[in-house]
């Protein structure tokens, strides 16, 4: 199960990864075409060379239409996505500055409790998507600009909490055994602070 959980985690990393490179590429894009499409229309260059400005600026030089709706609806997968990976390895910041004092059992009892609290809370999150995502699709809405369906948002993120979900719940029960057995079956790598 093990080797399960970590490889959908680092699939769903390297497809949000993907995605964000992608959004990044647009967004530079998007912010170069602006920049030209802005220099095109200065006075003095419009008066210097009307017919190349003009020609230029038929071709549509200028910001890609919608960014903004692909970056939200990209950004939002990524998040999700980037879930599982944190979620296995321990990844999400802590601040133990109480906990830092307690017996080593009591920590381990704390640990468990959270991932299973975590868990939960990511399959109602999970829950919570896919039925937006359902609403959103019973009701045909779409973007503003690119009228692309606002339900494939929904869709992306609900994949990506959907195997969070999976992974926090694998997550949640290696701890409750270690907190029996008092093993180390899962090594956390976190990020405490």
């Amino acid at each position: 199960m093990q080797r399960f959980a970590f490889g959908l985690a680092r699939f769903m990393a390297v497809l949000g990864g993907i995605v964000l490179t992608a959004l990044i590429l647009l967004t530079c894009v998007s912010v170069l075409g602006r920049s030209i499409n802005t220099i095109l229309h200065f006075d003095w260059l419009t008066a210097a060379s009307a017919g190349a400005t003009k020609l230029l600026l038929d071709t549509g030089v200028g910001p890609v239409p919608g960014d903004f709706e692909l970056v939200e609806a990209g950004v939002a997968f990524a998040i999700a996505a980037f879930l599982p990976l944190c979620q296995i390895t321990g990844g999400h910041a802590t601040v133990d500055i109480f906990t830092a004092y307690l017996p080593e059992r009591a920590n381990r009892f704390l640990v468990a409790l959270w991932e299973v609290v975590f868990a939960l809370v990511l399959i109602l999150l999970t829950w919570r998507i896919y039925e937006g995502m359902v609403s959103k699709l019973r009701y045909g809405e779409t973007t503003m600009l690119l009228q692309f369906p606002i339900w494939w948002a929904y869709a992306g993120c609900f994949l990506g909490t959907a195997a969070a979900a999976l992974v926090s719940v694998y997550v949640a029960c290696v701890r409750v055994a270690e907190l029996l057995t008092g093993r180390v079956i899962l090594r956390a790598e976190g990020a405490g602070h």
